[in-house]
């Protein structure tokens, strides 16, 4: 099948370019800029960027990743797929070590059909003291064994593990992820400046939602957020929906990485593109009021109802990102940190068909994954 998308402002890694691009099996061949050579479908000057990459993703639709329920996953996919987010990355939370295989093992069959781009264990090698809206009850020491089993029940589709540096074990559990190619994401942690720069050296690569659940900036004490944004190992991750940071936090983290360093996430839970009230994720109650996520007893954040369209919109009008850098960070950074940067992450000759249309407002006009339409543009 040949499909050309005409009559549009395409977001390249180069600039913004008013043109055409032409796609044949599910895949990019040309890209060029005035007139299309031949008929094709008119965007009428809309934007097209590539597919939204989300590597930290806990539910939507009423679903939440953590039950391993195929159904509850699915709709969680189609939800975000709606608003832009073509590769999904599925995120448990602290449960115990049954719970957490089995929901890996329900979640990977997902992972064989190409529904899912992979599996995140957050938790349960956590910081009580910083463990936010995990269950602080069933937090456990890290063991590169124990972490194996969790490896077997995801059958190779485990990608990236979140771990606090300075916990027993912690290193060496960072070098047996790293040595089984899964991602390890330093984050729920207390850790010091130096406690955090051993997990570096371990082996750790991302920093799971930068400022959330650490310990903040201090001058004489710069913690964990000052190792991880110096540092050219780490890619940040930032949850960019008005609560989790404010825009000013996220721009001094962008002007520290750049934009080959910075993904944003959404940390969704279930309530995502849902209305405010009482939900589930993993084992804790969650209160969602006004479209803010807290756990129903203490009232830390809870993970958030935000959906990848909004974080890029925003990055543009809050943050002040140009557009070819909110889409390295919503689409090309993730994309690298999962490996999978020669196929998808930017609107490129040879990649993947993953794109979204934009109006002016930068509103989600039309979604394509693989060269087909999940919704049309009109």
């Amino acid at each position: 099948m040949s499909i050309t998308l005409a009559d549009a402002r395409i977001v390249t890694p180069e600039g913004v370019h008013g043109g055409w691009l032409t796609i044949e099996d599910g895949r990019i061949t040309h890209i060029g800029q005035g007139s299309a050579p031949g008929p094709g479908h008119s965007l009428a000057g809309r934007y097209v960027v590539p597919g939204f990459v989300d590597i930290h993703n806990h539910g939507g639709a009423g679903g939440s990743f953590p039950t391993g329920d195929p159904d509850q996953a699915s709709r969680i996919a189609a939800l975000h797929a709606r608003h832009g987010t073509t590769t999904l990355m599925a995120s448990l939370v602290t449960a115990t070590l049954d719970d957490l295989a089995g929901a890996a093992s329900a979640l990977a069959d997902l992972c064989d059909d190409g529904l899912l781009a992979g599996i995140h264990f957050e938790g349960p090698y956590i910081s009580k003291a910083r463990c936010g809206a995990h269950n602080p009850a069933l937090l456990r020491e890290p063991s590169p064994r124990e972490f194996g089993d969790l490896l077997r029940a995801g059958r190779g589709h485990v990608r990236m593990l979140t771990i606090a540096a300075e916990l027993p074990g912690a290193l060496d559990t960072i070098r047996e992820a790293v040595a089984t190619n899964v991602i390890a994401a330093l984050g729920h942690s207390d850790a010091t400046y130096e406690q955090t720069i051993a997990g570096i050296d371990a082996g750790g690569s991302v920093a799971t939602h930068l400022y959330n659940a650490m310990p903040p900036l201090h001058h004489r004490d710069p913690g964990p957020i000052a190792a991880l944004l110096q540092d050219e190992r780490v890619t940040i991750e930032l949850i960019n929906d008005g609560v989790h940071l404010h825009p000013a936090m996220m721009r001094l983290a962008y002007d520290v990485a750049g934009p080959g360093r910075t993904a944003l996430i959404t940390d969704a839970m279930a309530a995502a593109g849902m209305g405010d009230g009482v939900y589930g994720l993993g084992p804790m109650k969650v209160d969602v009021v006004d479209g803010v996520a807290r756990l129903a007893d203490g009232g830390s954040i809870a993970g958030s109802t935000l959906t990848m369209d909004v974080a890029f919109r925003r990055s543009v009008q809050q943050v002040g990102l140009s557009l070819p850098e909110a889409a390295e960070v919503a689409s090309l950074t993730p994309a690298r940190v999962l490996g999978l940067a020669d196929r998808l992450g930017s609107v490129s000759v040879g990649k993947q068909a993953d794109l979204v249309v934009l109006t002016g407002d930068l509103e989600v006009a039309g979604v394509m994954k693989h060269g087909n339409w999940i919704t049309e543009p009109r």
